[in-house]
């Protein structure tokens, strides 16, 4: 079976493009399937990630206003179409673009669009003007008719089922990055946040937190890695706070299963997620979360009192004091890492590879009856 995705970009070293080169690469070398990624103005950038040997790439070039983008955006897609002639055509550009595609190019193929973040994405702060709020609103209505053209619309968790009014909706998961023999040991006094810096990723809220857990465990260290912003000002907000010793920045690494290993504690601020695949990295390698219970994602990934602790949303003194209980508890920290590692074998490639390779047959099955 041939597929073509369709996405903007691989060359990052974000969430999608993660989980593209794990759930393409195993389909392509486990599955036997024929599969093409279609990107936009990615050029000769080199891939980030690893991607199997076997995967085939295109590019086109878009640009100018926005009616001769989407011009040459049509005209590009049609034509590795008519060159690659896929069986199904998987969206994976969670802009509005990506998600009209069906009806600026037609529905010549079937297709499957696949949602990696929330609705939420489209609120850039936490006070909306009423203009802001109208915006969002009529977003919100162009992005579900837009999402109804698909013959299927993935999500990754059963709350961002709740964000769209529509009957098309699977949910599948994001698939494991990793599952390695080795895990933590729980003994390296270590905090990590895995993310790029943003108002979605709420280091700003982080810091706050540890500020209150940091003063009981003075020789812990915070350590967050991801695509640094100058505009988010987490280093001058670090030190308003007092905690500048104590916390780390550093731009993304593709060696972040090591850090996994040598971190005690997870933490995710994320004001809302997709999914919250760090999450599942992190206990892969036996290491307790805690984390807010944000849209979406969390409560789906982390059993509050199990294997990680959930905080409500926006409550920086509990995320904080829950920070404290791990770092003074080691034999919590080695219960629920314990328990964190079993639960996310739910989330092993072979698994989330078998449902998207039975969702591709019955889709092609149901077209041709």
């Amino acid at each position: 079976m041939r597929l073509l995705y369709i996405t903007n970009q691989v060359c990052g070293p974000g969430g999608l493009e993660r989980v593209l080169s794990i759930k393409a690469s195993f389909l392509v070398d486990n599955f036997d399937y024929d599969i093409h990624i279609l990107t936009l103005n990615q050029g000769d950038e080199p891939l980030f990630y690893n991607f199997s040997a076997k995967i085939y790439y295109h590019d086109i070039a878009v640009e100018g206003n926005p009616i001769r983008y989407i011009s040459k955006y049509r005209k590009g897609i049609k034509s590795i179409l008519q060159k690659v002639d896929p069986d199904i055509i998987i969206v994976c550009d969670d802009g509005i673009k990506g998600l009209l595609l069906p009806m600026i190019i037609g529905k010549s193929h079937p297709m499957i669009y696949e949602r990696h973040v929330s609705k939420n994405i489209e609120i850039r702060n936490d006070h909306q003007s009423i203009v802001d709020r109208l915006i969002s609103s009529f977003k919100f209505k162009l992005m579900n008719l837009g999402g109804s053209l698909y013959d299927h619309f993935v999500v990754l968790t059963e709350g961002n089922v709740k964000e769209w009014n529509l009957k098309n909706l699977k949910v599948i998961p994001n698939p494991l990055s990793f599952y390695p023999n080795t895990q933590s040991t729980l003994q390296n006094k270590k905090v990590l946040a895995v993310g790029k810096q943003s108002f979605q990723k709420g280091y700003d809220r982080l810091l706050q937190s540890w500020k209150i857990a940091v003063s009981q465990h003075p020789d812990w260290q915070l350590d967050i890695y991801g695509t640094i912003s100058k505009e988010e000002n987490l280093e001058q907000l670090a030190s308003d706070l007092g905690i500048s010793d104590t916390v780390n920045f550093y731009p993304p690494v593709k060696n972040i299963s090591e850090k996994y290993k040598e971190a005690s504690i997870y933490v995710m601020s994320s004001r809302y997620e997709g999914f919250g695949m760090v999450l599942t990295e992190a206990m892969a390698y036996g290491v307790p979360c805690v984390s807010f219970d944000c849209p979406f994602g969390p409560s789906d990934i982390i059993k509050d009192q199990q294997n990680g602790f959930l905080v409500k949303n926006g409550d920086i003194a509990e995320l904080g004091n829950k920070i404290n209980t791990l770092m003074s508890d080691e034999n919590k920290r080695q219960m629920m890492g314990k328990s964190a590692r079993k639960s996310v074998t739910y989330y092993l490639p072979e698994k989330i590879a078998s449902v998207w390779d039975q969702l591709f047959k019955e889709t092609l099955k149901k077209r041709a009856s």
